[in-house]
């Protein structure tokens, strides 16, 4: 389970600013559903049109995601417009006083639906980054990290990061930056086989079937005793609920929780789930 500071468990389990503004000066929509995350960000601006009076957001995802756009909407409010353009994923972080290096793209997703709004507003086109866009977490594409290594002569993926950041958030592109390192030196590194194993399921899709199987089986049986149980979060394979009623105070609650509710998500899920009970 990843370990959140007191400040994201705040703006998850308190989000500030949740909606929408229907007459918004500005709207940024980014991420997808497919992938899990999404955003869509409001703004509203002074008469004068330059400084953010108001800002609101619907979010879908994590605990990270909907933190960090609580923290986004906070810090924008009261700010001027070219303000509001200088502010990176980075601050987001710093603000939530630290993300888990696997979650640094929600920032990101931040930063990008702030951009998308203030173009939204001024009627233009976002620029288009040039080439492959290979660091989400900051914004660094398959050119630079080339020109990186062929200017400075690095040899390793975490050269690379040192010096250009690209990897240092969440890690997922450290393969691609490997890649990147191998055409440069004209390596290659050998093919693996993947060995077969579970089937990989997009967040969205974890969500959707773990409720499922909450709805058909596990909350029925539950509410016979007096109780329920709640989905907070799925961070990869970690399911984060929270039960309720009569399972709160019941001394069998952790033998409910293994034997019983994780046993089922593994059987009609994913068998590398793992459940673990809200400590928020």
């Amino acid at each position: 389970m990843w370990e959140y500071t007191d400040k994201v468990k705040e703006h998850f389990l308190n989000p500030r600013n949740v909606g929408e503004i229907e007459d918004a000066d500005g709207i940024g929509d980014v991420g997808s559903l497919a992938c899990g995350d999404a955003l869509k960000l409001f703004l509203k601006l002074d008469d004068a049109k330059e400084i953010i009076v108001d800002a609101k957001f619907q979010t879908f995802g994590c605990a990270s995601a909907i933190a960090s756009s609580s923290a986004l909407t906070e810090i924008i409010k009261g700010m001027s417009l070219v303000e509001a353009e200088k502010i990176t994923n980075e601050d987001i972080a710093d603000f939530l006083v630290e993300l888990p290096k696997e979650k640094m793209h929600c920032s990101v997703m931040g930063r990008e639906a702030l951009e998308a709004a203030i173009a939204n507003f001024r009627g233009v086109a976002l620029p288009m980054a040039e080439g492959e866009v290979v660091c989400e977490c900051f914004g660094v594409t398959d050119l630079e990290i080339k020109r990186a290594v062929e200017e400075s002569d690095l040899r390793t993926v975490e050269e690379v990061t040192n010096f250009t950041k690209a990897g240092g958030g969440c890690g997922k592109c450290e393969e691609r930056i490997q890649d990147l390192l191998d055409e440069v030196r004209h390596t290659a590194r050998p093919i693996l086989i993947p060995m077969s194993g579970p089937k990989r399921m997009t967040n969205i899709q974890k969500i959707k079937k773990i409720e499922e199987v909450f709805e058909r089986e596990v909350r029925p049986t539950l509410k016979k005793d007096g109780g329920d149980i709640e989905l907070i979060d799925v961070d990869g394979d970690f399911v984060i609920v929270s039960l309720r009623g009569a399972c709160v105070s019941c001394a069998k609650s952790q033998t409910t929780l293994k034997e019983y509710v994780e046993k089922k998500l593994r059987e009609q899920v994913l068998e590398t789930l793992i459940v673990e009970e809200s400590k928020i």
